[in-house]
């Protein structure tokens, strides 16, 4: 597999089958993804990885813990406008259209959602922590680094998806990885093969054509 079909073929998957993922594979792929770029090769990425037992401890970790919790930070900016606005409602819309959800199914909606709290039945996860002294430029690195580690699962025969979702579950994930104080949890990492019969899972989402986004001077 080269880089470009890698990049094709790479999406958010949102139904996995159970099929174990090693702690080697898991390791071997963080190894090669920490080639990631990186501002003066600060290297700000802290990965706590749950696979196997301690996947299945975390489950029931949050099972007994609150269900949503403040953000530690805002997913979206406030507001969002067009065309950044339409790009996100037009996936939403086609995403729920995928299982049969309504715009008013407010409660298949919600269903949907909830599933993100168990990585979409994903057999290994990670959890991406950054310092809270750093800045944006170091944010990016991150962007940089979960991509790298994206593309290198689909090379390996693995599916992805990365979930912002995380940041509402925050302390009950930042007390069970040990976490310090000082991390700010970023976003998970759901690891595993996909469902090829998920409906879910035919979802492609839509790019802007380069003229939209692109401006040769």
């Amino acid at each position: 597999m080269d880089v470009s079909e890698a990049v094709a073929i790479r999406k958010s998957v949102r139904a996995f089958l159970d099929d174990p993922v090693s702690d080697e594979i898991l390791a071997e792929l963080l190894t090669k993804a920490s080639r990631a770029p990186s501002g003066g090769n600060v290297q700000p990425w802290k990965i706590y990885v749950v696979n196997g037992e301690s996947l299945t401890n975390l489950r029931a970790h949050l099972a007994a813990s609150p269900p949503v919790e403040e953000p530690g930070y805002e997913i979206y900016p406030p507001k969002l406008w067009d065309p950044y606005r339409t790009n996100r409602y037009e996936l939403g819309e086609a995403m729920y259209a995928t299982i049969g959800v309504g715009r008013d199914d407010t409660a298949g909606r919600m269903e949907q959602f909830a599933r993100n709290g168990d990585f979409f039945g994903a057999p290994a996860a990670f959890f991406c922590y950054i310092d809270k002294k750093m800045g944006k430029p170091q944010w990016s690195d991150l962007g940089m680094f979960l991509q790298t580690f994206m593309l290198l699962a689909e090379e390996a025969g693995l599916q992805t998806c990365p979930q912002e979702y995380w940041t509402v579950r925050q302390n009950a994930v930042g007390e069970f990885v040990g976490a310090p104080e000082e991390e700010l949890l970023f976003c998970g990492m759901a690891i595993g093969k996909a469902d090829p019969d998920a409906p879910i899972n035919t979802l492609e989402s839509k790019r802007q054509p380069l003229e939209e986004f692109c401006t040769f001077v």
